[in-house]
């Protein structure tokens, strides 16, 4: 089936880095929980008037708020492809995450509510009226909802979509969520035993939880994550297979919204090489890499010696003591300065961002070059690897 509606209502579905595509995608994503949950909760709301369940109504509010939820993210992911204006340079992307943070909102609130009644419910609890079509109802529910979590997880991973994945989510906890109270419709029926109130208070749990996972991915998006490391791997292969690019660093990924990446890293490049030449490696990395990965990067050149035997020879050493140190631990614009009583190695160390104590490496360091030759003097400066923090 969800198949059939990728290949009947969107175009190119392969290109799910166009825009147009994402939009498609997640237009389609959200009309179909919109009406789909709707109709969920007009027949669940009717049994649960009908029965007395308190745990059934529970459960008509919480796919109420799912329709609702679908609404919020339509319009977020139609209002995210907005172009860059004059205050929004880098366009309206994070309307997206925006608008998951919404739904996981409006998840806690139903939720807090769901709690409240459930345990109002434990007190005072209300007979149930059973029948066949109410038990054949929840499972179709429960069945379709499990329909909606694959059918959302398939489509936000496609294009990367943080509203549909949280959707994804939500529809989980709703098949959970349902199986409780057909467990309390059979614990009823069974044994006559009172769990409505039970089961809605876990209804109410699970529709938390829900809502607490979504906003805090959504949070970390807005606040800056760790970025994705299939990129940074992908960058990483893409640049080094570049004639005359001898090595990366201080590779940063700015996230402005799903299909809005900027990237920027410095490249290792000969010191004796032809600066034109580089330059035109340079502008066709960019240009393969931004074309392919759907980023905007830019590239900043680093000049190594590469010829000089000595210099070769002592950054190896430093960099094989960095490693035997902390596997972690880089080093890059590596230079010699010989002076008359001294000769300064000057580089940069690359630190994650939860290494401790920076002030001991450096004094590791300087007494390691010192014993490489007493003339040696380090100059280092640490930077931190944003990727790995």
């Amino acid at each position: 089936m969800t198949g059939w509606l990728i290949r009947r209502f969107i175009s190119n579905p392969g290109q799910a880095e166009d825009p147009q595509v994402r939009k498609a995608y997640g237009t389609l994503g959200s009309s179909v929980g919109i009406g789909l949950n709707l109709l969920l909760a007009l027949g669940k709301l009717v049994l649960g008037l009908i029965t007395g369940s308190l745990a059934i109504i529970a459960d008509a509010a919480n796919n109420l708020s799912d329709a609702f939820g679908s609404i919020v993210s339509l319009v977020s992911i139609r209002l995210a492809q907005k172009p860059m204006d004059r205050e929004h340079p880098f366009g309206h992307g994070r309307l997206e995450y925006i608008g998951a943070l919404g739904v996981g909102v409006l998840i806690l609130t139903m939720g807090v509510n769901l709690l409240k009644n459930g345990i109002q419910a434990m007190f005072q609890p209300v007979p149930l009226t059973l029948s066949l079509p109410v038990l054949l109802l929840l499972l179709v529910a429960a069945l379709v909802k499990l329909w909606l979590f694959f059918f959302y997880r398939t489509l936000g991973k496609k294009v990367g979509s943080a509203t549909l994945l949280a959707a994804s989510k939500d529809s989980l906890s709703d098949v959970l969520a349902t199986g409780g109270v057909l467990v309390s419709i059979g614990l009823h029926y069974a044994f006559g035993w009172q769990t409505d109130g039970i089961m809605g208070v876990l209804v109410a749990l699970v529709v938390l939880r829900a809502g607490y996972g979504v906003c805090k991915d959504t949070v970390g998006q807005l606040l800056g994550e760790k970025p994705d490391p299939e990129k940074v791997r992908k960058i990483r292969e893409m640049l080094l297979a570049f004639p005359g690019i001898l090595g990366i660093h201080d590779l940063v990924l700015h996230d402005y919204g799903p299909g809005r990446c900027i990237a920027s890293v410095h490249a290792e490049v000969s010191a004796q090489g032809d600066i034109v030449e580089i330059h035109e490696v340079i502008d066709q990395a960019e240009r393969e890499i931004g074309r392919e990965l759907n980023i905007v990067i830019c590239i900043h050149t680093d000049p190594i010696i590469t010829e000089d035997e000595t210099a070769n020879q002592v950054r190896e050493k430093l960099e094989s003591f960095l490693q035997d140190m902390d596997k972690r631990l880089t080093l890059h614009d590596f230079r010699m300065v010989p002076g008359q009583q001294q000769v300064n190695l000057i580089f940069d160390c690359v630190l994650p961002g939860a290494y401790g104590d920076r002030e001991a490496l450096l004094r590791s360091l300087a007494a390691y070059a010192k014993s490489i030759d007493p003339r040696y003097e380090v100059i280092v400066q640490f930077d931190t690897d944003y990727l790995s923090c």
